[in-house]
């Protein structure tokens, strides 16, 4: 995809009604016995759009989303066992499907009394569905939250099969990856399954999430038994909701951090690593393991400040342009209970371009979920049907009933469009051959692509270069991708179509571009849901961060406090000498107790930055030190409050962005939650950004620098309007072992904000 720097498609597509026949099928409506001539379609109608969250149309909530285009040219969207809508009855799982991101049907539940897995105790949860095509069906897996083979919530991950994307499922009669003990500490937490194929053609299952870590192992060839043992790939305390895609010749794990369902104080974020295996490691964009105790990641998305929060258990799509979109849930924070305060989280469908920025994936850009209209995925396509004319000279072709529903077209020999305009071009279709399939692009045949299923071999011809690729076994329905792009051809094919190609070849042919000419197919077989469309374009830098201009106060505490500081329940040992130095006590301020101390002051009006450095040496890998941590507060009282942290969770090192207030804005009962910032170090800096939004409400992002030049940025927490906060300094947590953490300098300055930094 062409890296410029803009985040709009080059060309969109008026989308089809839900009613109107799959793509390819109403390309042959025309046919009697003809061959089929596609066209370049005239002048291209007003890009369509969609408004976050998806699902609206339909559901309340609709959490741990996954997707799959099916063989039947729908886009179908699962969701985990929760209500509906809000007062409705529990369902075990969702399903809906769309032909365009835009306008949606309820399909109906994944399981009912009658194909409930028998290994399942009835008061079961049936959880985080993840479905693929392997082999000629789909294939679902899924969370179980209590078996039948042991008492005490033993969870363990299912599998299921169909026919058709929206069911009927069959589970096996056991399960995938049975419940795993963890010792003294009860049952793992065997939950989040997804699948992938890497590019030779195997199998493989991710699962796991906090309690356990996140872990991968291989399957057979059809996706329903486990082999061998398993490999831990995230630790065990940090990521769950891990799902994995392959780009660019890297595999992508993204997974979710923090609490999933906190209501409006949520923080969950997706983050990334990458390896050149799926058995990892992963490593982030600074070489960090997402299995190590200080834990690597980088973001992928996170809370800007609008309205959304909790952005996390993602899923991912790959519209006709070749643009990826993160499909994740989210909560409003306006409305984040689907019944009442501290019951089920409201947890809707959201989806969002990817920008691929210096090789890693982030939501627009880097800056966050979408709260206005947004471009809509690319699902239609540049050409388009006439009638066959016998003068082309072209053979013969047939629409053919289709087992996957609806009529197919038949392919035996050659069928070509018209003229498509010179310039790059991304071509998709779905195939299901009996033979050799040939798809030529270009003037005079530029390119030539051939799937050879007998032979197991994918060819690319181009540019005068030769490469091939092997393929496995072709059962079924693959899908084949051809794309010129900026002077790289990218052909692959695919089962699921999932960013999990079982055979890929990128040839990077400088200064090479399409001629006009036509799309031709050559072969025998079935072929369906073929698209044509210019190649997507992304953002190649991140969105603007806050940068600190003037500085309008600071301290070195050197031998006394600065000006302006003053104390909330005083810490007697707390000693100021080249440094604040703060000794850890067995004290905290989440909760009710409110027994730690802190030391704040008045924040300067307008767009301002907190700074911080200090030390605090936590070790790592040992369970300790649990909840010790020091950083930076912004106060409004001690029950409403967000603190940014280093701090010890278990084995885990990192930095957390807590956020504690009440349920509701009629239910002053206290909730805590928050986001995962990223890896702590002994000496490091951290910020926290001030911008007040016009509807009065205040803004406070979370960063750090482990060298105090180059920063991160993460999630945003929000205070009311008409309300003030204080900055400051805590310390905390635990006494033991017995730890200080010294502050070197604390800095307020002026924010130079540029547009596009903060949500309007």
């Amino acid at each position: 995809m062409s890296p410029v720097r803009q985040t709009i498609h080059r060309t969109h597509q008026q989308p089809q009604s839900r009613h109107h026949t799959r793509r390819f099928r109403a390309l042959f409506a025309a046919l009697v016995a003809g061959v089929l001539v596609l066209t370049a379609s005239p002048a291209q109608a007003a890009a369509p759009t969609y408004t976050n969250d998806v699902s609206a149309s339909f559901a309340d909530t609709y959490a741990d989303p996954a997707v799959i285009q099916g063989k039947d040219g729908w886009w179908y969207a699962y969701a985990t066992a929760d209500p509906l809508r809000s007062g409705g009855p529990s369902v075990v799982g969702h399903i809906s499907r769309t032909r365009d991101w835009v306008t949606w049907d309820y399909v109906g539940p994944i399981f009912t009394s009658a194909n409930r897995p028998v290994y399942a105790t009835p008061g079961a949860g049936l959880w985080a569905p993840d479905v693929r095509y392997i082999q000629g069906r789909y294939v679902m897996y899924f969370t179980v939250t209590d078996t039948t083979l042991n008492a005490g919530g033993d969870y363990a991950i299912g599998v299921a099969t169909a026919d058709d994307p929206a069911g009927p499922w069959t589970p096996t009669d056991a399960p995938i990856i049975g419940p795993r003990h963890g010792g003294d500490f009860n049952w793992y937490n065997t939950i989040d399954p997804s699948g992938f194929t890497d590019t030779e053609g195997n199998q493989y299952l991710y699962f796991g999430g906090y309690f356990g870590g996140t872990h991968v192992t291989r399957l057979t060839p059809d996706g329903l038994t486990a082999v061998g043992g398993t490999t831990q790939v995230g630790h065990w305390d940090r990521y769950e909701g891990s799902y994995v895609v392959e780009h660019d010749g890297w595999y992508y794990m993204m997974a979710s951090s923090a609490n999933c369902c906190a209501g409006p104080a949520t923080g969950y974020s997706v983050f990334s690593g990458r390896a050149k295996s799926p058995m990892g490691p992963f490593l982030d964009k600074d070489g960090r393991d997402m299995n190590a105790s200080v834990t690597g990641g980088t973001q992928v998305v996170t809370q800007n400040g609008n309205r959304w929060v909790g952005a996390g258990h993602n899923a991912m799509l790959t519209d006709a342009s070749g643009r990826d979109y993160l499909v994740y849930h989210a909560l409003d924070k306006h409305n984040a209970w689907l019944n009442q305060p501290g019951g089920l989280n409201r947890r809707p469908m959201l989806i969002d371009p990817i920008d691929w920025v210096d090789g890693w994936p982030v939501v627009n850009a880097g800056a966050g979920p979408s709260e206005g209209p947004m471009p809509a995925p690319v699902t239609t396509s540049l050409l388009s049907a006439t009638p066959w004319n016998p003068a082309d000279g072209l053979s013969r072709t047939t629409t053919v009933a289709d087992p996957q529903g609806g009529d197919s077209a038949k392919l035996n020999g050659t069928s070509s469009s018209s003229t498509v305009p010179a310039g790059d071009l991304r071509v998709r279709l779905d195939i299901k051959a009996s033979g050799p399939t040939h798809l030529r692009l270009g003037t005079s045949n530029q390119v030539k692509v051939k799937v050879s299923p007998a032979e197991h071999l994918l060819t690319v011809e181009a540019g005068g270069r030769t490469a091939t690729a092997t393929l496995p076994d072709l059962v079924g329905w693959n899908t084949l991708v051809a794309e010129v792009d900026n002077g790289r051809l990218t052909a692959y094919v695919s089962a699921s179509d999932l960013a999990e190609p079982s055979a890929i070849i990128r040839l990077d042919l400088p200064g090479f571009t399409l001629g006009q000419g036509p799309v031709q197919l050559i072969g025998t077989g079935l072929v369906d849901n073929l698209t044509a469309a210019r190649p997507a374009v992304e953002a190649t830098q991140l969105s603007p961060q806050p940068t600190a201009g003037d500085v309008l106060f600071s301290d070195t505490f050197t031998s006394q406090l600065g000006a302006g500081w003053s104390w909330v329940r005083p810490q007697a040992d707390v000693s100021v000498n080249n440094g604040l130095n703060w000794p850890l006590k067995s004290v905290d301020i989440v909760g009710g107790a409110n027994t730690g101390a802190l030391l704040l002051r008045d924040a300067p009006s307008g767009d301002w930055i907190a700074t911080v450095k200090f030390t605090l040496d936590l070790g790592s890998e040992t369970n300790n030190r649990n909840f010790q941590q020091a950083g930076l507060l912004v106060h409004q009282t001690d029950n409403n409050f967000a603190r940014l942290g280093s701090v010890s969770i278990w084995g885990t090192r990192t930095l957390e962005y807590g956020r504690e207030l009440a349920m509701s804005p009629t239910d002053p009962r206290l909730i805590y939650g928050g986001a995962i910032i990223g890896p702590n170090a002994p000496t490091m800096w951290m910020r926290i950004a001030h911008h007040q939004r016009a509807n009065g409400e205040h803004l406070y992002r979370a960063g750090f620098s482990h060298d105090g030049v180059t920063w991160t940025w993460g999630a945003t927490m929000t205070f009311e309007p008409g309300t003030t906060q204080r900055i400051g300094l805590y310390a905390g947590g635990g006494a033991n072992p017995a730890t200080v953490a010294t502050f070197h300098e604390f800095t307020l300055s002026r924010a130079v904000s540029a547009p596009g930094t903060w949500p309007n």
